[in-house]
């Protein structure tokens, strides 16, 4: 009795740890979906301010091109006394307004104190270039040559253009520095999301851990009743807690996955970030739910296992080739095993064989304590082997080191080749 009391107290402590875990669990899911959101509000701060600094840009070209055609109209006037010349003139003497009016517009309530001094800067040159040109302009249609050629030859409108030029090219920077700023802090955001999602990940193989661990001692505790009610009690205790915590799982990534599709809802431009966060939610939903069981005994299918994970893109177009003989997995290895095969499996689909038409072969045998699995993908085309392992390689790499083994990558002409290799009992 005393023996069964303890155990009570011990499994009780035990699933308040499992509780608090999963606590954890939920909180690092909220994180990540706070993350993914400023990400998607980053990218379209990112596009409004390109979008704004294209229109101030081509603005001030606007109006630079304006006065640079009635400075050219009225120089070659002068020198020609041809009125044809007066065209261009013309042309910028009414282009001048209706462009620093569109100036105005774009630069709106958002624009920096110095960007508003320097657009009456820009107004007030323009006015006072215009000034003197329609000056001259007017002196060669009175018949006034020299009058007109000793103004053009003042320095008075050649500083006038400079400075206007200047207050230009002034207002062109800041709008590339803030188009700059703004790309920064997008780049920001995103770094953000790929720790968290490797931090949740994480989480989520230990919260499966530790519920296959609650129903391993709560296994034990059957053997250890010494009275037939006392185990079907326990029999009925543990079953009753590895369903209940199964669903809470379950529904932890059901509610995940909600939160995730619906954050994109009225934001296309963020489904490919949550697309990619979805599927990887969904393979760890399908590797949870063929590991129930104990941690050291099989539960799993080694085949099943692959064939589960190329089952959605699988058919007749896409096919793929396995061969093995049959080994029973511990739940230990098939969630971290299932996190690899989903992600060659994605790749393949994207970027590998099956986006190509190609073919996918896996094969494995057994070999001492280990198995050694080779995906092998034929019929696409590898330009070159990338230079820097992406956040999918990390992952990989990471579930290797959770199942005890090793996985290694060689990209050949026609194909992806991986070789796993998997410690497995005796």
């Amino acid at each position: 009795m005393k023996r069964y009391v303890a155990f009570a107290r011990e499994d009780r402590t035990f699933r308040w740890a499992n509780v608090a875990l999963l606590g954890i669990t939920a909180a690092a899911m909220f994180g990540l979906i706070f993350s993914v959101y400023q990400t998607v509000e980053s990218e379209r701060e990112e596009r409004e301010q390109v979008r704004m600094t294209n229109e101030v840009l081509t603005d001030l070209r606007s109006v630079s091109q304006a006065v640079l055609n009635a400075e050219t109209g009225q120089r070659g006037y002068l020198i020609t006394l041809d009125r044809r010349y007066l065209e261009s003139y013309l042309s910028g003497r009414e282009q001048i307004d209706p462009a620093l009016s569109r100036l105005e517009t774009s630069l709106a309530d958002d624009a920096t104190a110095r960007q508003k001094e320097l657009f009456d800067r820009i107004e007030t040159l323009a006015a006072a270039k215009f000034a003197e040109l329609d000056t001259s302009v007017r002196m060669l249609d009175n018949g006034r040559l020299i009058d007109a050629r000793r103004e053009v030859l003042s320095d008075e409108g050649h500083e006038t253009m400079a400075r206007l030029r200047r207050s230009i090219n002034e207002m062109e920077r800041i709008e590339l520095d803030l188009l700059r700023r703004a790309t920064a802090e997008t780049a920001r955001a995103e770094a953000r999301v790929l720790p968290l999602l490797g931090g949740l990940v994480l989480l989520l193989i230990l919260a499966m851990v530790s519920t296959a661990r609650l129903v391993a001692r709560t296994a034990r505790a059957e053997a250890e009743a010494a009275q037939a009610t006392a185990l079907g009690e326990a029999r009925d205790r543990a079953d009753l807690l590895a369903r209940e915590l199964n669903h809470r799982v379950k529904n932890l990534f059901a509610v995940v996955l909600a939160i995730v599709q619906l954050s994109a809802r009225d934001k296309p431009e963020a489904k490919p970030v949550t697309d990619a966060i979805a599927e990887r939610i969904r393979a760890l939903l399908t590797a949870h739910e063929v590991s129930q069981g104990e941690l050291d005994r099989p539960v799993a299918s080694l085949r099943a296992l692959v064939e589960t994970s190329l089952a959605p893109y699988r058919s007749e177009r896409l096919q793929a080739a396995i061969e093995g003989e049959e080994i029973l997995l511990p739940a230990a290895q098939v969630t971290p095993l299932g996190l690899v095969l989903h992600e060659l499996t994605t790749n393949a689909v994207k970027y590998g064989a099956w986006s190509q038409g190609g073919t996918i072969e896996v094969r494995w045998n057994r070999e001492g304590d280990e198995v050694r699995m080779v995906w092998r993908e034929r019929g696409g085309t590898v330009e070159q082997q990338p230079e820097r392992r992406g956040f999918g390689s990390m992952l990989m790499i990471s579930a290797a080191r959770q199942f005890g083994g090793s996985l290694e990558r060689e990209f050949h002409s026609d194909g992806l080749e991986v070789v796993i290799l998997l410690p497995v009992a005796g």
